[in-house]
């Protein structure tokens, strides 16, 4: 797998293949998350109902513009609504996130963004994907407009004025507050501190 450079403050990219440090940040593990071996590389798999890891760290903090990228998958026989990645501000409602919704057996994404100078929920769910497979997503701010893609194809985008988030926490697997668990695996995540482009995303081999 591919990852393009980047200058140290730039990107950070977080690696599930452990339960004890990602990305360099300790991991508080909820339930029996498993390490798997998939065709990918070593991915962490969730159950759906018990299994979350917990950062104490927002790694999107301060960005006033952003790229973030997860390279998971999710599976067919997962909860309707799942949270899978959930970045959030201390102390506010202000987060990013990460979510998918079953029908039919295939998922759509849902991408939201919640600051102190605006929020957006960017979803289609007749944009549907198959599910069972390994897939990249991404969630891009240029400073003046929102979008998400999945395998580098755009699916919704809308303007919004985003305001930097403060310091935080981050889950994994579900919702900050513990509902909405996620049912799959989730191989990496990149962060980036400003908008890329699709040709510039991580690629599923």
């Amino acid at each position: 797998m591919s990852v393009l450079a980047f200058a140290a403050d730039d990107s950070v990219t977080w690696t599930f293949d452990n339960l004890q440090k990602i990305g360099g940040h300790s991991v508080t593990v909820l339930g029996t998350p498993k390490v798997i071996d998939t065709p990918l590389g070593k991915a962490v798999q969730f159950n759906g109902a018990t299994d979350a890891l917990f950062f104490e760290v927002h790694p999107l903090a301060g960005a006033e513009k952003f790229t973030w990228e997860v390279i998971f998958r999710p599976d067919s026989d997962g909860p309707p609504a799942q949270r899978f990645f959930h970045m959030q501000e201390n102390g506010s409602q202000h987060r990013y996130l990460f979510e998918t919704r079953i029908i039919n057996k295939q998922w759509a994404l849902d991408s939201f963004a919640a600051t102190s100078a605006g929020s957006k929920a960017l979803m289609d769910v007749n944009l549907l994907h198959p599910a069972d497979k390994w897939v990249h997503v991404a969630a891009v701010y240029d400073g003046k407009e929102y979008s998400n893609y999945v395998n580098g194809k755009l699916q919704v985008k809308a303007a919004v004025t985003l305001a930097p988030e403060g310091p935080g926490r981050t889950s994994v697997g579900v919702r900050i507050n513990k509902v909405d668990y996620f049912k799959g695996a989730i191989r990496l995540s990149r962060m980036t501190r400003r908008a890329l482009t699709p040709a510039e995303f991580l690629r599923v081999p």
